[in-house]
């Protein structure tokens, strides 16, 4: 997983190589339910887009809903005419399980997905997919919400989204700003692993896929977008909110009980800062110091408060040793869930056996040093007897500390890696490959380039049928062209929303 045992050395990732091969780079998926009216003018109007701007090989992939009208129709004139458009029909609605379906049998490395009514502005497609191409990233979604970002819409809808959000930060602790944008990629060896664990097959599917890869530590890109509502959506805002809010319980009681398998996707690729190497210190153990310290503050405040109360009904010695009882048992639930990262019921009675074991040594410190006191002085001041505990239970704790990391939660070791591997894709021999830090090679050939033209205007007709261009092997960087003209047609920016003229599109 590591690349570098050095202190504070990330693990680097590789850019995908470039290079001539048939695979395209990028693979676009176009979710539809009847949308006869509207998908030609989006599939030509992002095709042109592609062609322009786009460095690589593309594919784009219509995923059919069950459409009862002429849809399916459409999308097969589109293949038809198109060399670089496919088509595929599914029997069940539902945007996630389209996603799914087409994004586990697509052969490209980077995979995407836009809307159909193109609210986003097409622009922002080239940084969407610019850091997964990179290796810098895992995902990237379209933001809405960020502060550069431009966005044309109602006040309902713009209520819907910042308060959908804000629940999302609250209950799930999410940290990525816009869950709900059509406007997102992930690359394909990412999502062999994460789509396995995403249950649902509907709008929330983002929400999930997202909330997963951020609690196992993937990295995910926001990119600021321009984006204008479209106010013919056929998107019934009531059920999905609903739906959506089913999917927040869910996800969220998942995650209490730790019942999601999250130890197959932790951090399979190695960039998160807390697994950094730090020479001659056990793994983890800075960070597990750093959660004791606080249940333990946490626990002596809640345990003193606990002997304060006893302590007006009882004796000293029993005070204590309630007190301490109580407090023994928050604390150990508190280290198992927080400091050693343990979840779910397994080995629950068993651990809090062995805490209490741990609680009878601090209760032996505690009790023998309220003894020493009595026998000292025959009225103690009860200011006294605090500090006396406070210090018993520094000592206590340090004991604690040692008695949970070495035998109540040790370490099991490097372990979960060993799961990821069986999900990721095996390479044939004749295949070629290209592997990231500390993971097997993938069989994705290096990224095929395509020759662009020298004017945007020089482009074969849409309508026709052209065989599969030549594909050019010269060398450039992700992000570049080859004759460096793309760049001015994709940045520049109108004062509300640019958009990708062509002659066909009505709207």
């Amino acid at each position: 997983m590591r690349t570098d045992s050095s202190p504070g050395t990330l693990p680097a990732r590789e850019h995908l190589p470039a290079g001539d091969a048939g695979t395209p780079v990028l693979d676009v998926v176009i979710p539809v339910y009847n949308e006869e009216k509207d998908l030609q003018p989006c599939v030509l109007r992002l095709h042109d887009h592609l062609k322009r701007t786009f460095p690589y090989a593309f594919r784009i992939t219509i995923a059919d809903n069950a459409s009862t009208d002429t849809t399916p129709q459409v999308s097969q004139r589109l293949e038809a005419e198109l060399p670089e458009v496919k088509s595929f029909r599914l029997e069940q609605k539902g945007r996630g399980r389209a996603l799914r379906t087409v994004w586990s049998a697509s052969d490209a490395p980077i995979l995407a997905y836009m809307d159909v009514d193109l609210s986003t502005d097409l622009n922002a497609l080239l940084p969407l997919v610019a850091p997964l191409i990179s290796g810098h990233s895992d995902l990237a979604i379209g933001s809405r919400l960020a502060r550069s970002s431009r966005v044309v819409r109602g006040p309902k809808r713009e209520f819907i989204s910042r308060a959908y959000n804000l629940i999302l930060r609250g209950s799930l602790q999410a940290r990525f700003s816009d869950a709900q944008c059509g406007f997102k990629a992930i690359r394909r060896d990412v999502a062999q692993v994460l789509l396995p664990l995403v249950e649902d097959t509907g709008w929330f599917f983002d929400t999930e896929m997202l909330v997963l890869a951020e609690r196992a530590g993937l990295r995910i890109h926001e990119v600021p977008v321009d984006w204008v509502d479209d106010p013919d959506s056929t998107v019934h805002i009531v059920k999905t909110a609903t739906d959506d809010l089913k999917g927040v319980w869910r996800v969220g009681r998942a995650l209490a009980t730790g019942s999601l398998p999250l130890d197959r996707l932790t951090r399979p690729f190695g960039d998160d800062p807390r697994d950094r190497e730090i020479q001659d210190v056990p793994k983890g153990l800075a960070r597990q110091l750093v959660g004791f310290c606080v249940v333990g503050a946490l626990s002596t405040l809640f345990y003193l408060l606990l002997y304060s109360g006893f302590r007006v009904f009882t004796g000293s010695q029993i005070a204590n040793a309630l007190a301490l009882l109580v407090s023994a048992i928050a604390n150990t639930a508190a280290n198992r869930r927080l400091t050693f990262g343990v979840r779910g019921p397994g080995g629950a009675v068993r651990h809090q056996a062995q805490g209490l074991v741990v609680f009878g040594i601090g209760l032996a410190l505690t009790s023998g040093s309220l003894a020493a006191l009595n026998a000292a002085s025959s009225d103690p001041a009860h200011s006294t007897e605090l500090a006396v505990l406070i210090a018993a239970n520094l000592a206590a704790t340090v004991l604690r500390f040692l008695l949970f990391r070495a035998w109540v939660f040790p370490d099991r070791g490097d372990t979960d890696s060993t799961v990821v591997v069986s999900h990721l894709p095996v390479p044939t021999p004749s295949s070629p490959t290209y592997s990231m830090a500390g993971q097997p090679a993938a069989p994705y050939g290096p990224l095929p380039q395509r020759p662009l033209p020298q004017h945007p205007a020089a482009q074969r007709p849409m309508a026709q049928s052209a065989p599969r261009p030549t594909y050019d092997t010269a060398q450039f960087r992700a992000g570049e062209a080859a004759d460096g003209t793309w760049r001015d047609h994709t940045v520049q920016l109108q004062p509300v929303r640019p958009h990708d003229t062509d002659p066909r599109d009505s709207r």
